[in-house]
């Protein structure tokens, strides 16, 4: 399944979106078009955070590259997979932890606003953190594609981006649709200098500083 075919995750229900409209702080104006959720003035970090804290709980809301996004809904297959990563984490790195859904500042001065789907860093480095993490100290943010239209713009280009810029040492992107293992690595002047893709079912490295060995032949069980 190429990206330009993936199936298109449903559109924001119009109930989640009035919630979200209603709880936004003063001078955030949302807009809902063709499902998707924009801001109709320019956003501040300090604006997307409170507006972020106000959210129902059934919104996920990242701010990359200046835009307000909102995540999908993990399912069932990309909980699975998570999973999967996690046990390969503990297993070989015991003293590392692989966080969740953890917020991370992300791009250039820590602008932007990523909603991880998992962040590798070593046991008890979250303590005192608030809701944003600084990216020091982080070995590996994970994402996982989801199956809706922002995904290719999202995960594959400006995620990319904004962790380097962010100096977090590995990106691991496992895509869905394309049923490969993307690592990158080596951030340097905002951008990875090293991408390598693998298909599924092959044996990827992982590189210094998270040095781990990913038998990927499960995530044949995940494709979809």
């Amino acid at each position: 399944m190429t990206p330009s075919t993936t199936p298109e995750h449903p559109q924001m229900p119009v109930e989640d979106f009035q919630e979200l409209a209603d709880a936004a702080p003063d001078g955030v104006r949302l807009e809902l078009v063709d499902g998707r959720v924009h801001t109709k003035d320019p956003l501040s970090v300090e604006e997307f955070e409170e507006l972020e804290r106000r959210a129902p709980e059934t919104v996920r809301l990242e701010y990359i590259n200046g835009k307000l996004e909102v995540k999908a809904v993990p399912d069932g297959n990309h909980g699975e997979i998570f999973m999967w990563l996690l046990r390969q984490c503990m297993q070989q790195r015991p003293e590392l932890n692989l966080m969740p859904e953890r917020g991370v500042k992300a791009e250039a001065y820590r602008k932007g606003r990523a909603r991880t789907d998992g962040f590798l860093a070593p046991v008890g480095h979250f303590r005192s953190h608030g809701e944003w993490s600084a990216p020091e100290g982080a070995l590996m943010t994970v994402e996982i594609t989801s199956h809706d239209r922002d995904t290719d713009q999202r995960d594959r280009i400006d995620k990319p981006v904004g962790y380097a810029a962010a100096e977090i040492p590995v990106y691991l992107l496992i895509d869905r649709d394309n049923n490969t293992v993307v690592v990158y690595s080596e951030p340097k002047d905002g951008r990875y200098q090293q991408t390598q893709s693998y298909p599924w079912g092959t044996t990827v490295e992982l590189p210094a500083p998270v040095g781990i060995t990913l038998d990927t032949e499960k995530l044949r069980d995940y494709a979809d």
